[in-house]
């Protein structure tokens, strides 16, 4: 069974990818939202595994799974009204962090990682003069989504500093891929960039999003080993 999951986890990649290069050139809605989907289905294909094979902890690929949902549900929505995509994206990363609680619990590290991260990504949002919000809301929203998403990436890079283990490699990994995709999010809206801001944007969060959706997997076949 592992072997028809693997086999499955690497095809739903490569089908994720072909996607992704589609939209890339098209940049169609709807391809959008099935390349969403196809990561929110990888996820769902490896918490079927999991379940099947009775494991232990079920929180955390539960968790993730919804997290994974509600990015598809960001990313869909944020081509159709910006500031409510943001917002559910921001929903999406509390609960990474809840899931990847239930892979190591809350310490002190995190916060200090957090907020390691945020203070130099809030002062690229306020200091920037390349930037046009349009107004003070919208760069509040992204100094606090910035907040929030820091506390993701912090948390996934702590966990992986407490226990190098390969689950803990695909979530930091993931994550990541995660924050560097909103970062050329910022200056592909924000700023009058080159249009690679868009291309780095989008091959870094579907591949981060896959990512995330295979740690599922790999967390339960190596809790087997």
């Amino acid at each position: 069974m592992k072997k028809i999951f693997l086999f499955f986890n690497i095809i739903l990649a490569v089908i994720i990818f072909a996607f992704n290069m589609c939209y890339a050139e098209t940049s169609g809605l709807w391809l959008k939202g099935i390349t969403s989907g196809l990561f929110v289905v990888l996820g769902l294909l490896n918490l079927i595994y999991v379940l099947v094979n009775k494991t232990t902890n079920k929180k955390f690929p539960i968790l993730l799974v919804i997290s994974l949902t509600i990015a598809m549900l960001g990313d869909i929505i944020l081509n159709i009204h910006f500031l409510a995509g943001a917002i559910i994206f921001a929903i999406g990363h509390v609960f990474y962090l809840i899931s990847y609680c239930f892979i190591s619990r809350f310490r002190w590290l995190d916060i200090i990682i957090a907020f390691a991260i945020f203070i130099p990504s809030m002062l690229i949002i306020v200091l920037l003069p390349m930037f046009d919000f349009g107004g003070i809301v919208m760069e509040i929203v992204c100094v606090v989504y910035a907040l929030i998403i820091s506390f993701m990436l912090g948390k996934a890079i702590s966990n992986f500093i407490k226990e190098r283990s390969i689950t803990n490699f695909f979530i930091l990994l993931g994550s990541f891929l995660f924050f560097f995709s909103d970062l050329m999010l910022l200056f592909d809206v924000f700023a009058n960039v080159s249009i690679i801001f868009d291309t780095l944007c989008l091959a870094t969060y579907y591949t981060g999003q896959t990512i995330l959706a295979s740690s599922i997997f790999v967390n339960h076949t190596t809790k087997q080993q």
